[in-house]
């Protein structure tokens, strides 16, 4: 926005300015004879407060009498005033601002003199060569401000137009009038961008009012007047107000950043004192942070400023079925989208628990001599504390806390006490019950977090025999299930079979 809407004696005091500042509500104002108060910097900070916000940053030229300002809801990077040879009260002031996106804004606002078209050409070619030495290449440049134009085919613009676009369309007000003086005859007042910033022009939208080249500010004629509150309809028309304001908005696209936790996510079984990779998928962020909670609530860190995509972990105790990962970046951040488990390891080593044997067709008519066996094929000891059994139709078994499961041992889990055969040690379904079906189904073990760790569906051609279980072949082995019958090297089966 540009705005030259002081009134009385040249400054804010009245408020009818502010009003309207406040009411367009501007990312970025180039404002002319910033003056409030006393002009002291807290009365300078007050009128910014007033009229934008206190969240919004400033700069106010530091010569002349009616100096002029940017004002910016962005991070002023840097600023400070060129000398004006025409003139002495005021500079071109100047702030380079760290706009959304990956290209700064450098934002000159301006005052040029009344006098004559010729001093404002000699202004307009004054400020280009300044541009031309000193604004950083790559940089979106705007000249905003009070340029006191006749008209919009003055020599000053077409000087202009080496560095920003002067063409139209222009900003209007509600009933089309693009100019800008007092009287409303003139064009003295613009928004001018460079041509890749101008290229994102977008529409100028208060409530259900849609402006699309823009805005002139003139509450005179602005209805409803409560879309741009708490502006009145007589601030334009105050005594000495000579301009309306003007708004210009761009549509400048900003990708987002974004983190993905990719390992550990959810069900993982993780070793204590073991080494495991955390792995990520971020964008549009410079660097990340690795935080780790065993109770999946209460993180604290691990590594900080990591650029890369994955991080060399050892596991901490204690042992737990909740842990969770966080990654973040500032305010974006992802955490493991379910629990995974932190384990001992008997010694060191990881985990591998496969179902490996199931009797579906229990021998006689007792359905209590149903089971299932486990088998941890790995190295180190698994917590299968929480973990369930399954079948297609319900939940069958949940193992109870501080049910461990060491490396190359076997664990089974009958559906009754009675069918457990003497001298076999066992676990009975905590259901009581696993309802195998004889005609087909689905076993599956899930980790504490629900995670499936091991799942077979068989059909009748394994369940059809009275008491002959079906077995993984080889035994203990990940290879497919095959009547226990048929195995070429087996154990005997848990019911005591052979």
């Amino acid at each position: 926005m540009a705005g030259n809407l002081t009134t009385g004696s040249q400054n804010y005091n009245n408020g009818e300015g502010i009003r309207i500042f406040k009411g367009t509500a501007p990312d970025i104002a180039m404002v002319q004879e910033m003056r409030y108060g006393a002009n002291t910097p807290a009365d300078i900070r007050t009128f910014v407060n007033l009229a934008f916000g206190p969240e919004f940053s400033y700069y106010r030229g530091s010569s002349g009498n009616i100096p002029n300002g940017v004002v910016s809801r962005y991070p002023i990077l840097a600023a400070g005033d060129w000398v004006d040879v025409k003139v002495g009260d005021r500079a071109f002031t100047w702030a380079r601002i760290d706009i959304p996106g990956d290209t700064h804004l450098f934002a000159i606002s301006v005052h040029l003199l009344t006098s004559s078209a010729a001093n404002r050409q000699a202004q307009s070619q004054n400020l280009v060569n300044l541009i031309n030495a000193n604004v950083p290449p790559g940089d979106w440049v705007t000249i905003s401000g009070d340029f006191n134009t006749s008209s919009r085919t003055e020599a000053a613009l077409t000087t202009l137009g080496a560095v920003v676009t002067t063409t139209g369309p222009f900003p209007a007000d509600r009933n089309g009038n693009g100019n800008t003086n007092a009287s409303r005859g003139k064009p003295y007042d613009w928004v001018t961008v460079s041509p890749g910033l101008h290229a994102l022009a977008t529409s100028t939208v208060y409530g259900a009012s849609v402006f699309p080249a823009g805005l002139v500010a003139d509450t005179r004629v602005y209805s409803p007047i409560s879309e741009i509150a708490p502006a009145l309809t007589s601030d334009s028309g105050a005594q000495y107000m000579q301009h309306m304001g003007i708004v210009r908005d761009f549509d400048i696209q900003v990708a987002l950043p974004s983190i993905h936790v990719d390992a550990p996510n959810g069900g993982e079984q993780l070793v204590i004192g073991a080494a495991t990779s955390i792995q990520w998928t971020a964008s549009n962020v410079a660097s990340v942070d690795l935080d780790y909670a065993a109770d999946g609530v209460t993180y604290s860190r691990i590594a900080s400023g990591l650029t890369g995509s994955s991080y060399a972990w050892t596991v901490p105790a204690p042992a737990t079925t909740a842990a969770r990962i966080r990654v973040s970046s500032g305010a974006t951040s992802d955490t493991s989208d379910a629990a995974f488990a932190v384990i001992t390891g008997g010694g060191g080593g990881t985990g591998d628990v496969i179902l490996n044997e199931i009797l579906a067709n229990e021998p006689g008519s007792s359905t209590a001599g149903e089971f299932i066996e486990l088998v941890n094929r790995g190295t180190g000891t698994v917590d299968l504390s929480g973990w369930r059994l399954s079948d297609a139709a319900a939940l069958r078994h949940t193992f109870a806390a501080g049910t461990t499961l060491a490396a190359g041992a076997r664990i089974t889990v009958f559906a009754g006490a009675t069918g457990i055969p003497a001298g076999v040690t066992a676990l009975v379904a905590s259901t009581g019950q696993l309802g195998l079906s004889n005609s087909g189904d689905t076993v599956t073990l899930a980790n504490s977090s629900g995670a499936s760790v091991s799942s077979f569906t068989y059909t009748s051609t394994l369940a059809g025999q009275d008491g002959v279980s079906m077995n993984r072949s080889p035994d203990g082995s990940t290879g497919g299930f095959a009547l226990h019958t048929t195995l070429s090297t087996k154990l005997s089966s848990p019911n005591g079979a052979p």
